[in-house]
């Protein structure tokens, strides 16, 4: 098939995705916003939150800030991400709407509040098993759900590294590892969490719902801009590409590079393998203009004034709000005069 007529199948399956999403919740799909407006938005008490069925068993928790990922299934529900704080209860409300059973896992993809902010408030209303799976009895369990994340990540919320911490202790990962990939099986399903060192941060991670064919991206992969790399936190433009070629590596299409293996992004629509590689393509482009203009020795300034990013503005590029281009061109120069 050509370009032409694949765009417009695309189009077709968006709508059909969101479509779904408003009929099986009766909310507004939040999946095209900006991140500005969805940090605007977020902030909002009336704000509705949406849940979209992806596949197998996993579903889409958009309007809480970050996107979240939900895994239900007999043995209890899993959470990739838990929103900001302020609308935690609405969250928990829609986990119910889908789920009585009890919360027992949740995984972290990274620090930032739109991600751990309903760390503890979701985490509190859970229950995690601490003896045998199999055949486990009420001894073995224990309130409040398994909150896994890098140590980095961990590192980061309970202040070791960066200074004292800003996160109440019940808000930390009670679980996190080191050996890449963490493995784990909830819900009759193999669920690989996979660190992707020094991408929007040091700690992040993403998350391959194996049986159910789904990859959770955190900030490593967004569809409502440019990457936001946090070189405080240590980030770095070559370790987004690495990220994105990981999620390249779990993906496969179905037929005509539309379907098979769907991507939940840290912010954004729905996605698949496609949307995924034309968005490293473009960062890799983006990083191979800037990477060639230092090597002229071209200072910042210089850099910004090319326009490295041109061609891409209309669709990822924005002025103001939280990261702006300037902001993004300057982190990817900072990135790579460190790695010179």
């Amino acid at each position: 098939m050509t370009g032409n007529v694949l765009k417009p199948l695309r189009m077709v399956m968006r709508i059909a995705q969101i479509s779904a999403a408003i009929f099986f919740l009766g909310a507004t799909v939040l999946a095209g916003v900006s991140r500005a407006q969805q940090a605007q938005i977020s902030n909002d008490t009336n704000t509705e939150i949406a849940v979209l069925p992806v596949q197998g068993s996993v579903y889409m928790v958009v309007g809480s800030g970050g996107n979240i990922t939900l895994q239900v299934g007999q043995e209890g529900v899993l959470l990739v991400d838990t929103g900001n704080t302020q609308l935690s209860g609405k969250v928990l409300a829609a986990i119910r709407k889908l789920s009585d059973k009890p919360i027992r896992i949740i995984i972290n993809t990274n620090v930032d509040a739109d991600h751990v902010g309903g760390n503890e408030t979701i985490g509190n209303a859970g229950s995690s098993v601490v003896g045998a799976v199999v055949g486990y009895s009420a001894q073995d369990i224990q309130k409040g759900a398994q909150i896994l994340a890098h140590e980095n990540a961990f590192n980061r919320m309970n202040g070791m590294t960066g200074g004292k911490s800003s996160w109440p202790s019940a808000a930390w990962p009670t679980d996190p590892y080191s050996t890449s990939p963490k493995k784990l099986y909830s819900n009759e399903e193999g669920v690989e969490i996979i660190h992707t060192p020094a991408a929007h941060t040091d700690g992040d991670s993403i998350v391959f719902f194996r049986r159910s064919d789904v990859v959770s991206a955190g900030d490593i992969f967004v569809t409502t801009g440019y990457p936001v790399i946090n070189l405080e936190k240590g980030g770095s433009i070559q370790g987004i590409i690495d990220g994105l070629n990981r999620i390249l590596d779990l993906t496969i299409a179905k037929q005509d590079s539309e379907g098979g293996t769907y991507v939940i992004p840290g912010h954004g629509r729905l996605s698949d393998q496609f949307d995924v590689l034309e968005y490293r393509d473009m960062v890799t482009i983006i990083r191979d203009r800037v990477q060639d203009m230092i090597k002229k020795n071209k200072t910042l300034e210089e850099i910004r004034a090319a326009r490295p990013t041109e061609d891409y503005d209309a669709r990822y590029g924005t002025s103001s709000g939280p990261w702006t281009t300037d902001m993004f061109i300057e982190a990817v120069y900072k990135s790579l005069m460190e790695t010179k």
